[in-house]
């Protein structure tokens, strides 16, 4: 009977064991959230998806981008004369939504959609078109599997101060660091943030941290908390200034500047080149509907010139910096402190840039060099460029002499970044697994506003665990050594226990 006991004692507690140990060691459940953000540029919509583990860290969620879609056709804006198809024309997008977050999660999706400076110029040329195409595009979204959250034009200042937040997260610009990893950073201050410099089609933004605090302009300021920590940032956005935006307003002003002759010699497009634009087109929004006047012809014609020292020329009339009301300015009267560390340049900024293959982060390009580059290729004759880049659509091939160009002017003579400092501008198209743009930022901020989650924990605690496997060892080493004192008796007195 003693023996039975003991056996069965000694079973049991291994059993113990293994069953405490496997229950509290079996790998623990992925808590994972996603989010869906639009990005309804001017010229297209990007649809983005982002996960997080449900459990925060210091009330901002570790988000990161899991897939992207480039949604078919033009921006939202561009359909003010069919507004009933611009929420269809995201339907693809979203079913590729649902194919990469699991169903059983879809519900709990939240799923927004920022509209940028296209909207923003449509809202003031047509109120009511734009009223219509956000309603269409909320009627979409709606009917998704998805947890609708809102549809709306964000501000300029929202896009820049988003895209400043995505620049310095996917830097780790917001991460405290210490010991060996605090050495790989020595070349950069751990409190230091990079300033982020973004271009569409319709407008650009400027933001950073200034060195020093500056009671001007306070609408330029906002501030943040991200990671336990506040920031307080300088932004502005200036719209009409985006890349397409500003060919428009050039090319009005030099028709104003032209001797009411239909045909225009511009230096900004290669030699040989040749495009029809509508007087009616060209004057239609409000970036340029100032300029209007009536014209004997209703078409221009444009021809190619080639001649990048004159396309800077006339590009830089753009730029009004003869009044400025505040201790320093960027153009047209904007307010602007001194610029401060490193910039992030995305966006268009580094679609053309690259394109021009000047976006070398090995060995970064000096501005002469950089100027060189761009005024050798709008030298090249517009057939000899076609050839080379056959793959690439005739309109954005075209303006890539005009885009090179403005950029330049844009950085040097607006914001007037110069050889001294234009290497800390970092042309940026993807940070890791991530686009650089606004919709991160934007995805980050919305964390702080969903509540965290318990993480998902063992069954028992660390002490607990510890206890009980103490425990059922002690019981089987009890059991295991009564064993052996009973039968390493003497035979007499295990005849008198029997």
């Amino acid at each position: 009977k003693i023996l039975l006991i003991l056996g069965f004692l000694s079973t049991l507690a291994v059993i113990a064991l293994i069953a405490v140990a496997v229950t509290q060691n079996k790998p623990l459940p992925r808590n994972i959230k996603y989010g869906i953000v639009l990005d309804a540029g001017s010229s297209h919509t990007n649809l983005y998806v982002y996960e997080w583990p449900a459990e925060k860290e210091n009330d901002t969620g570790v988000v990161q981008q899991v897939e992207v879609c480039k949604v078919e056709g033009p921006g939202i804006s561009g359909y003010s004369h069919a507004t009933e198809k611009a929420g269809p024309s995201l339907a693809q997008c979203l079913r590729q939504a649902e194919e990469v977050i699991p169903s059983k999660q879809h519900q709990e999706t939240p799923v927004y959609l920022g509209a940028t400076a296209g909207m923003r110029l449509l809202s003031l040329e047509n109120k009511s078109a734009a009223d219509k195409v956000l309603s269409s595009v909320e009627k979409t979204l709606r009917s998704a599997p998805f947890n609708f959250q809102g549809a709306r034009i964000i501000s300029g200042q929202e896009e820049g101060a988003y895209g400043w937040i995505t620049i310095n997260y996917l830097l780790g610009s917001f991460k405290q660091v210490s010991g060996w990893t605090k050495l790989l950073h020595s070349l950069k201050s751990i409190s230091e943030t990079s300033g982020a410099l973004d271009l569409g089609g319709a407008s650009t933004q400027i933001t950073f941290v200034p060195n020093e605090l500056s009671s001007e302009s306070p609408e330029n300021l906002l501030y943040f908390r991200l990671y336990g920590k506040d920031y307080l940032v300088y932004t502005h956005s200036f719209l009409c200034y985006g890349k397409d935006q500003a060919l428009q307003q050039k090319l009005a002003r030099d028709l104003q500047a032209s001797t009411s002759n239909s045909s225009l010699l511009d230096s900004c497009f290669h030699q040989g080149y040749q495009r029809t634009i509508n007087i009616s087109d060209l004057f239609k929004n409000p970036c340029t509907s100032a300029k209007k006047k009536q014209f004997p012809f209703s078409q221009l014609y444009i021809q190619g010139e080639g001649d990048y020292q004159k396309c800077r020329r006339n590009i830089q009339k753009l730029f009004n910096k003869t009044n400025c009301p505040y201790s320093s300015c960027s153009f047209n009267g904007i307010y602007l402190p001194p610029l401060q560390g490193d910039f992030g340049a995305f966006s268009a900024f580094y679609f053309v840039m690259n394109f021009l293959n000047l976006t070398s982060e090995q060995s970064p390009i000096a501005l002469d060099k950089v100027a060189s580059a761009i005024e050798s290729f709008c030298a090249r004759p517009w057939h000899e460029v076609k050839a080379a880049y056959h793959q690439i659509k005739e309109k954005y091939l075209s303006e890539y002499c005009f885009s090179g160009a403005y950029i330049l002017s844009l950085l040097e003579n607006g914001y007037e970044f110069t050889e001294k400092n234009w290497q800390r501008i970092h042309f940026l198209g993807k940070i890791g697994s991530s686009d650089a743009g606004w919709t991160l930022g934007y995805m980050l901020n919305l964390t702080n506003m969903i509540p965290a989650e318990e993480p998902a924990v063992p069954p028992l605690s660390h002490g607990s665990y510890v206890g009980l496997m103490v425990l059922c060892s002690l019981v089987l080493v009890s059991v295991l050594l009564f064993a052996w004192l009973l039968f390493h008796k003497p035979k007499c007195l295990q005849k008198g226990i029997v």
